[in-house]
């Protein structure tokens, strides 16, 4: 049984996750002979602020705006 975490930037709308998992999916049956009622995804959702890359905080580094931006924290 394959358990797959995906982190995923907060704001990925129902059918992004939706049709990602079935594409997942898709493939762990076809690469790893996995049976599809045994795919479990869990999607993990993540904020710029708890994410650093190169050691600088995801919602600081001026390189990430762009996509950060496509994505803004819920209030």
């Amino acid at each position: 049984m394959p358990n797959i975490t995906v982190q995923l930037l907060k704001g990925r709308t129902t059918e992004q996750r939706r049709d990602f998992a079935a594409q997942v999916t898709d493939t762990a049956v076809e690469v790893l002979g996995a049976r599809r009622q045994d795919v479990r995804i869990v999607f993990e959702e993540i904020t710029p602020d708890i994410v650093a890359n190169g050691g600088v905080l995801a919602s600081e580094d001026p390189g990430r705006a762009e996509v950060v931006a496509k994505f803004p924290p819920a209030g």
